[in-house]
């Protein structure tokens, strides 16, 4: 039942990225300090964005198992 949780909203943030990429093909470019990127598709810093929190929040309960494994031990 959570794989099906799971794969459900994946495709919904898939379909709303696909949609919003679609209504905004515009050029973007990212400023950071004193960088500047070159000019993108703003679906394509959209979807980069979305593939990057999903790395970040699946890595994070990784790094809090090993903290409450060791306490119990």
């Amino acid at each position: 039942m959570t794989n099906l949780i799971i794969s459900t909203i994946a495709a919904t943030w898939i379909a709303l990225i696909a949609l919003l990429s679609v209504q905004n093909a515009s050029l973007v470019s990212l400023k950071f300090v004193f960088w500047r990127s070159i000019d993108l598709p703003w679906g394509l810093v959209l979807a980069g964005a979305v593939a990057i929190g999903f790395t970040i929040g699946g890595c994070l309960p990784l790094l809090g198992s090993n903290s409450t494994s060791k306490r119990r031990g």
